[in-house]
């Protein structure tokens, strides 16, 4: 069942991704009749040595699956089928978050960079405000992801440069407007996935040093960490390792209590 992939980040022929061609060959599995409505597929890592690629490459492949509608992967359990691709018919890939994401590393460490030439007194305040807005937020309900856009936009403003700024603010529309990435931020928010104070310290921080190369490596470290984090919300493991720890923690709790 099935066949290696390259293992390299695309395909220069055909331009597509690993993950596209991942999510191709499980199509394929799909209209062969491999595998039928309301069947599981195998797991993450039966499914990253079938097709000799990596977890987090799976990991992307059925997310995109689940976005077209033909797999729903639930909780602790697995990615099921719930529809079968119609034959001929090719899918088209919106921008996955992983290809949003590497696109804001990019972008946004050379805005961080040219920031700290220009920043003023005024907007690192501004900052330290957001900074304390994402961490009030993450407290009150989970839900930072306001107050971390406006920080990420302002870094961009404050870059002085408008096509910078310009390109970092369309980054965050895709974000908005892709399939994807709207399906994968549900899941983080599901996984308790939130915006992280001390990297967003770490990057004002070195905005007010003024030092450029610093601004670069606080912003990527930041943003390869949310990489991280995400492949972690979607990871199959995920939900069920951190309810058995909280279930755990339960019964210790309560055994604590009867003593």
């Amino acid at each position: 069942m099935g066949r290696p992939i390259d293992g390299g980040r695309g395909d220069s022929i055909s331009g597509e991704r690993l993950y596209q061609k991942v999510a191709r060959a499980l199509l394929s599995e799909l209209r062969k009749g491999l595998y039928a409505i309301g069947q599981r597929l195998p797991a993450e890592r039966e499914l990253a040595a079938i097709h000799g690629v990596s977890r987090p490459a799976i990991r992307e492949a059925v997310l995109a699956l689940e976005v077209l509608g033909l797999v729903e992967v639930r909780i602790g359990s697995g990615a099921y089928v719930v529809a079968l691709p119609d034959h001929g018919a090719e899918p088209q890939f919106d921008v996955s978050a992983f290809e949003l994401m590497e696109a804001r590393v990019l972008f946004e460490g050379e805005a961080a960079a040219l920031a700290a030439l220009h920043i003023t007194d005024y907007e690192l305040d501004e900052l330290d405000k957001l900074v304390n807005q994402i961490s009030a937020a993450n407290r009150r309900d989970g839900r930072g992801e306001a107050p971390d856009e406006t920080f990420h936009k302002l870094v961009a403003r404050a870059s002085r440069n408008k096509a910078v700024e310009e390109v970092v603010r369309s980054l965050w529309e895709m974000r908005s407007a892709s399939p994807e990435c709207a399906l994968l931020l549900e899941k983080a928010r599901t996984a308790n996935v939130q915006p992280v104070v001390d990297e967003h310290l770490a990057i004002v921080a070195a905005l007010r040093s003024r030092d450029a190369n610093r601004a670069r490596q606080a912003m990527r470290a930041h943003l390869s960490a949310v990489i991280e984090h995400l492949l972690f919300a979607i990871e199959e493991e995920t939900i069920e390792t951190v309810r058995a720890d909280l279930e755990s923690k339960r019964q210790r709790y309560t055994k604590a209590s009867s003593i």
